[in-house]
């Protein structure tokens, strides 16, 4: 009996031995179907989850929070760049001028900004918002160097004229299309203009033509604006 049970307690560490050595196999083989059921069930659905339904609406959101209204207002710098005429050709019948004509926005309704901001201008209206699709309230008084009277030199102009983009939002070229009634010599009539624009609409070429009888003329208009 002694012998049995010295024979017993020298065999147990051996014995715990190859138990551990027997577990581990059982344990590693059944160890890597927990990270497969965990891998497959919950950790790609996760980051998808997570990638499909917040990181997209995430720039969204921070985009739309993040736009802000440009601080625009009148200032004497800006008013005295106004005064800088564009010059142009007034062309009548059998004869042809120079001449010169100033741009006034009293009021510009922009339909290509951006929707977060409002889209409505007076006076002093930003590049981008006049050249990326809008449509204007304008007046465009002109000095003609005819011979005559100096109340018959001055033409006054006042319409609606749309802007639309065609390269790059309207900052490489845009074009426009407008109407307006004038007031000259005494009569008034009817206008009709096509433009295009550069440069941020800094630069830009326009065409107006007046049908009625007593005012039938064409103006070609080298446009320069100062923002």
């Amino acid at each position: 009996m002694p012998r049995a049970r010295r024979s017993a307690r020298r065999s147990a560490p051996a014995l715990a031995a190859c138990a551990a050595l027997l577990g581990w196999p059982l344990a590693a083989g059944a160890a890597p179907e927990g990270p497969r059921q965990a891998a497959a069930g919950a950790a790609p659905e996760g980051p998808r989850q997570a990638a499909a339904g917040a990181a997209p609406e995430g720039p969204r959101q921070a985009a739309a929070a993040g736009a802000t209204e440009p601080d625009i207002r009148l200032t004497l710098p800006w008013l005295l760049v106004q005064l800088v005429p564009s010059p142009e050709l007034w062309i009548g019948s059998g004869e042809a001028h120079f001449g010169i004509r100033w741009q006034v926005t009293p009021l510009l309704y922009s339909f290509g900004m951006n929707r977060k901001l409002s889209p409505w201008r007076a006076f002093v209206v930003e590049p981008l918002t006049r050249h990326s699709g809008s449509l204007e309230l304008f007046g465009s008084p002109e000095y003609i160097a005819r011979p005559g009277a100096l109340g018959e030199r001055w033409i006054l102009r006042g319409g609606v004229r749309a802007y639309f983009p065609l390269l790059h939002r309207g900052d490489y070229l845009s074009c426009s299309l407008g109407g307006s009634a004038i007031y000259a010599r005494e009569r008034l009539g009817a206008a009709y203009e096509a433009g295009v624009y550069t440069l941020f609409g800094a630069l830009g070429a326009q065409v107006t033509t007046t049908p009625t009888a007593a005012l039938r003329s064409t103006t070609i208009t080298l446009s320069i604006r100062y923002f």
